[in-house]
């Protein structure tokens, strides 16, 4: 029978990121709830004032549950899925005819950057007790399919082919004849 993560679980450095992020989730879903249509303008997005309220009802609801529930796997993950709303979300609002893209791209750096920390937590989370997740040692490869060895000078008789060269007036530029 498999046992679920406790909020005791053995890697306390995600305990405590599961806790700030739940009490962050708390505070971004009220201010979500308590002024969308505020936001909604800062971002250029007026039409979004809902789905901005909806998305505040789902950020508090993943803090209460990394906060009070015994298995926080679910809600730390529960935050990444909302992560990917919110960028799409975002992401709509950044085209050309949006005033205040600016302002959306600093909110989109700022949803990527506390996303990286969910996904950190969740995998930290989500690892086995009692076992780290494993750590994966590519030293030994090179990145060439048949070896370094066997890549070293093929490149040596490439000749550039005709519809890449550049045209006859600009072969000056790149080390080629003068023009004439």
């Amino acid at each position: 029978m498999r046992t679920f993560l406790s909020r005791h679980h053995a890697d306390p450095t995600a305990n405590t990121i599961a806790q700030a992020l739940g009490w962050f989730s708390i505070g971004l879903g009220a201010l979500e709830i308590l002024a969308p249509r505020k936001m909604a303008r800062t971002f250029g997005m007026p039409r979004s004032r809902g789905v901005l309220a909806g998305y505040g009802v789902r950020e508090i609801a993943s803090g209460v549950g990394l906060l009070w529930a015994k298995d926080r796997r679910p809600w730390i993950w529960s935050r990444v899925g909302g992560d990917a709303l919110d960028v799409a979300t975002l992401a709509a609002g950044m085209g050309p005819s949006n005033p205040r893209r600016g302002t959306t791209g600093l909110a989109m750096a700022m949803v990527l950057g506390v996303a990286a920390l969910d996904i950190f937590c969740a995998a930290r989370l989500s690892a086995a007790p009692g076992r780290a997740a494993p750590v994966r040692d590519y030293s030994a490869r090179s990145g060439w399919p048949r070896g370094a060895a066997a890549a070293r000078g093929s490149a040596r008789d490439f000749a550039t082919p005709r519809d890449m060269r550049a045209p006859p007036g600009l072969r000056h530029l790149n080390g080629g004849e003068q023009p004439g």
